[in-house]
């Protein structure tokens, strides 16, 4: 990308109104946050991911722990696919899920400081909820 198409790109974004500019960045980042987490249940790269799985889900749903979590990788991925397509769809699918991990966390009776800020990302999943309408940006030419 040359010098010229930089500026150009950065004042595009920079000419948006806010309100867009804040879908853009929450869409970027619940399509990017969940796929890579979700990536991430196959390879434990990140953390040992069965650790944060109250041993209830397990009984509930009768598989070990590392393939509930490929379970999990697979949601998570396809929400952050729904983001990228359908935001207003995908926001509240990432809400729930955000939710669901809260109460799983609350269950096990620890990693409080994780489910907090799960409950902030839930939020930052309303607001883009909230700021994709039903129709898209593109639609509207905002």
């Amino acid at each position: 990308m040359t010098t010229n198409a930089k500026i150009t790109a950065g004042s595009r974004l920079q000419a948006m109104a806010p309100d867009r500019q804040a879908f853009f960045l929450l869409r970027t980042v619940f399509t990017v946050a969940p796929i890579l987490f979700g990536l991430d249940k196959f390879t434990n790269i990140l953390t040992d991911w069965t650790i944060y799985l109250a041993p209830v889900a397990t009984s509930v749903v009768p598989v070990s722990a590392q393939t509930f979590m490929y379970i999990v990788g697979v949601v998570e991925i396809v929400a952050g696919i729904a983001v990228a397509v359908r935001p207003r769809f995908g926001s509240l699918l990432v809400a729930v899920w955000l939710l669901g991990i809260i109460v799983n966390l609350l269950v096990l009776g620890s990693f409080y400081d994780v489910a907090l800020r799960d409950f902030g990302l839930l939020v930052g999943a309303l607001a883009l909820n909230r700021l994709s309408p039903a129709g898209s940006w593109r639609r509207h030419g905002k």
